[in-house]
Parts: structure tokens; C-alpha cells; sequence
């Protein structure tokens, strides 16, 4: 475990630096494209998917939150406060701001080189790799690794989540816990994808909204400590405040390491989600997929830190190990920090409230981590009508949910967090050299937008190569446009 835990503060602690620098460049390189456009988020959110086959931009947007919104939001910015500060809560919100640039580009690169298979929209981290960079080798080796982390590693911490915060809210055994988790994801996930869309698309709103209004409930009872909260969490990150002020440093760490953790823009898991939406420009499902990141972060995160803080419902312990603040004695940073927060005002319902709302943010990240691990494996195989592997996958996982929800989760953390760590790497690496593709599709999409049209992508026009589903797509409209040219003509 220390082997691991020394791999992991390798990996993690330079990266959260380099997603700041790499959500900042491409903040600039799109013109803000985050901020000025965000009217253009809410339509097309609620636009309809382009053709039959792929699924309408909301249902990309629910699966894509299904996988970012969970155990990150509740458990993730508890420790950020513990090892940071209140000032992690404004940092975690920076890189989420910024951020969400960074999910605007690899989410419009996961549309400009996605494919058709077998009549659905497939692509994500190893299409662009592949057919955006021209590198097949790593495109393998990172559809390999995502794979194996989201079909046999990633799933048994979700699944040890639920189970111990059941247990500790409930007092239902492991066990039990095991196999009612294995069960309903079982039967979400033989369904194939339209049950796992369907399934985040009821789920994702219910827990969203739950929790928000139970967050929403907390401040207004504390509605006295909103501004003296704002303003220590601003002390803090800028290391003014007389408490926090030597740990400015962690704050920064720890804020940016959670955000990216939670909301894992730049690390490639959205990707996949954003590739499946029907729409005539990849740019429309970048902006999509930049708007979860406000969901995921600004809203949920922030929720529960200004809950947990306003309340007084946490401990901060220095990097040299001194205590700063002791305000819960003996409770482990982590979900109790968040049950604590919500019994303050309502005794006794802080376990069972945040014991459900574990369950259903981790699921619905089960449930997505499943849809992400069989697009690797159509990428690898070609082909989405394999038997043998794709039920290799599904007993794979089900295997890993059960064990995870009954065995200690430390190595399994550890292991996992290399994983997720490796390919945010890779990822960032791969959308820095892919930026002047973004460039293209963001200016081309700018222009039709500014002469009042419904931007249509054409890659050809731009002298973008290897978007061969649009080319596909071009042409389609093209014979279209020829036919009815010849129908308006013989009348």
C-alpha cells in the first residue's frame, strides 16, 4: 500500500497542476466558449437527437453525469476540506470553471472521429487516438486500460461504497448488500444500451435533485453563517485567514485533485457518453457535456462543502500532521462529514439520507462505468455482436461488484487510481495535440452560427481527416439535397 500510495501522490499530485494549465489553454484557444456560450448549452440540451439511430443530447448528458456525479461529490469533498482547507472548496470550483473547457474538447473530438457500429454512435478516448493522431498502438493500450479499470477494477469501489454506508445507516450486512447491488445490475445491464441510457436517464435526475434540495435546506436553517462561510472559504485559498493560511498549498492540491476526480474533465471518461448523442455538429454535444461540469462540480460539490462547512462539520489536519480544526473529534473525513452536516439540522437522518444518496450516485456510476467498458471493448473486437466476450464483460463485473462490496476496497482504491491517473495523462496529452482540430470545429461552428444558420459539420471543408462517420453524413445530405433538386426540377 505505501508502494501504491507513493505511485499515486507521483501521478496525481503534478497532474492537478497540469489540468488548471490545460483547462486554461483551451478556455482561451475556444474564446471562453464556457461562458459565452452558455444560452447555446441550455438549447441544446433540450434539442432532438439529428437522426433515428444514436441517442437525443440530454440522454448523452444524463449517462455522461451518471458516471461523474457520484462517491466524488459526497466522500471526495469531505478529505479535499480535511487535507485543504475550506479554501479547497473555492479551488475545487476554479478548475471546474476551467474545466469545463477542457470537456468541451475532448468532448467534441469523441464526436468528430466517433463511428457507426452495428447502428449505434461509438467513440471516445481511443477513436480520436487512433483516427485523430494517427496512433493506433496507444489508442489500444488506453482502450485496454480503460477496459480492465471500468469493467473489473472501478466497479468494486462504487459497490463497497454503497454496501458500508448501507451497513453503517441501516445495519444490513455486506452480504446482502452484494447481492441486491449484483442483481439490478445485472438486470440493467443485459438489457444492453437503451436499458442503460434508460436507466440513467430516470435515476441521474432523481438523485440530482434530491440532494440539491436537501443541500438547499441545510443553508437556509444556517442562512446566518452563508457569508462568514464565503468569505473563510475565499481567506482560505488565497492564505489570509489566520487558521488556514499556511496550508494554501494543500488547499490548491487538493481542491484541483478532488475536482478532477469528481468531475474527471480532461481524464477522458465523458467521452464516451458524448460520442453517443445524434447531432450535426460535434460542437453542439461539447457544449452539452461542458454544461455537466457545472452540474457535477459548482452545484453538487459545492453544496456539500458549503454544507459541511457552514456547520462546523469537519476536522483539518496539516500536511506536518499539526490539527487545525477538530469540529467532529474521531469522525473520518469522508461521507460522515456530510451525515454529520445534515443530522445537525435534522437529528438522526443524516446516515439513512446520505446512505441513499451513496446508493444511487454510485450505481448510476456502475451503471455507466459499464457502458464505457463495453465501448473499449467494440473498439478492440471492431464489432458489437461478439457473444463470448461481451458476456465475459458482464460476468466480469457482476463478479467485481459482488466481491467489491464485501472485501476491503484500500488496494482496489490504490490500484484504481493509478489507472484513472495514467489516462488522464494520456488524455491531456492527446486533446493538447488534437487542439487545432478544436480550434476548427468551434470557429466553423462560431461562423454558421453568426450568419444565422443551424451549424452543420463538414469535415472535408475544414481539411480535417478521419472523421469518416461525418464524410458518411455529408454525403447522406448530399444525395438527399440531389434528389429533391431533381424532384422540384421535373415538376
Amino acid at each position: 500500500m505505501d508502494m501504491l500510495g507513493a505511485i499515486n501522490d507521483a501521478i496525481w499530485n503534478p497532474m492537478a497542476y497540469f489540468a488548471l494549465a490545460v483547462g486554461l489553454f483551451f478556455t482561451v484557444l475556444t474564446g471562453w466558449v464556457q461562458f459565452r456560450r452558455f444560452p447555446d448549452m441550455i438549447r441544446q440540451i433540450l434539442s432532438k437527437k439529428n437522426s433515428s439511430d444514436g441517442i437525443s443530447p440530454i440522454q448523452a448528458l444524463l449517462l455522461t453525469l451518471a458516471s461523474r456525479v457520484g462517491v466524488g461529490n459526497i466522500a471526495g469533498v469531505a478529505t479535499a476540506i480535511a487535507a485543504g482547507g475550506p479554501g479547497a472548496l473555492f479551488w475545487m470550483v476554479l478548475c471546474a470553471l476551467l474545466g469545463s473547457a477542457s470537456s468541451f474538447a475532448e468532448s467534441t473530438l469523441a464526436q468528430v472521429f466517433k463511428r457507426r457500429i452495428n447502428g449505434e454512435h461509438r467513440g471516445g478516448m481511443p477513436f480520436y487516438i487512433e483516427y485523430g493522431l494517427k496512433l493506433k498502438w496507444l489508442a489500444v493500450v488506453v482502450s485496454l486500460i480503460a477496459m480492465v479499470g471500468y469493467g473489473f477494477v472501478f466497479p468494486g469501489v462504487q459497490s463497497n461504497n454503497i454496501a458500508s454506508s448501507v451497513e453503517t445507516a441501516f445495519n444490513v450486512p455486506p452480504l446482502v448488500s452484494a447481492i441486491g447491488i449484483t442483481a439490478l445490475m445485472s438486470f440493467v445491464i443485459v438489457g444492453g444500451t437503451k436499458r442503460i441510457v434508460g436507466a440513467a436517464q430516470l435515476m441521474v435526475p432523481v438523485m440530482a435533485v434530491g440532494y440539491i434540495i436537501a443541500a438547499l435546506a441545510i443553508v437556509a436553517v444556517n442562512y446566518e453563517q452563508i457569508i462568514p462561510t464565503l468569505s473563510m472559504i475565499l481567506s482560505s485559498a488565497f492564505g489570509t485567514h489566520q487558521v488556514f493560511g499556511g496550508i494554501v498549498g494543500a488547499a490548491v492540491a487538493w481542491g484541483v485533485r478532488r475536482a478532477v476526480f469528481s468531475n474527471v474533465a480532461g481524464v477522458g471518461e465523458g467521452t464516451y457518453g458524448a460520442a453517443a448523442a445524434s447531432v450535426s455538429h460535434p460542437a453542439k454535444q461539447g457544449l452539452v457535456q461542458a454544461f455537466s461540469i457545472y452540474i457535477d462540480t459548482v452545484v453538487v460539490c459545492f453544496a456539500t462543502g458549503l454544507m459541511i462547512i457552514m456547520t462546523g462539520s469537519y476536522n483539518v489536519t496539516a500536511p506536518d500532521g499539526a490539527v487545525l480544526v477538530e469540529g467532529v473529534p474521531g469522525l473520518k473525513a469522508g461521507a460522515a462529514y456530510t451525515q454529520q452536516a445534515i443530522s445537525t439540522v435534522l437529528p438522526g437522518v443524516g446516515p439513512g439520507f446520505v446512505a441513499v444518496a451513496l446508493f444511487f450516485f454510485a450505481f448510476t456510476t456502475l451503471v455507466a462505468f459499464f457502458y464505457i467498458a463495453k465501448t473499449n471493448l467494440v473498439y478492440l473486437s471492431g464489432r458489437d455482436d461478439n457473444p463470448v466476450m461481451d458476456w465475459t464483460l458482464k460476468i466480469g463485473m457482476l463478479v467485481i461488484t459482488f466481491f467489491g462490496a464485501i472485501i476491503s476496497a484500500d488496494a482496489m482504491w490504490a490500484i484504481g487510481d493509478i489507472g484513472y491517473g495514467t489516462l488522464g495523462w494520456i488524455n491531456m496529452l492527446c486533446l493538447l495535440a488534437l487542439s487545432s482540430v478544436v480550434y476548427k470545429v468551434i470557429r466553423d461552428y462560431e461562423k454558421q452560427r453568426k450568419n444565422g444558420l443551424d451549424p452543420i459539420f463538414n469535415p472535408l471543408a475544414l481539411g480535417i481527416k478521419g472523421a469518416d462517420f461525418w464524410v458518411e453524413e455529408a454525403q447522406a445530405i448530399a444525395e438527399k439535397q440531389a434528389i429533391l433538386a431533381a424532384e422540384r426540377s421535373r415538376k
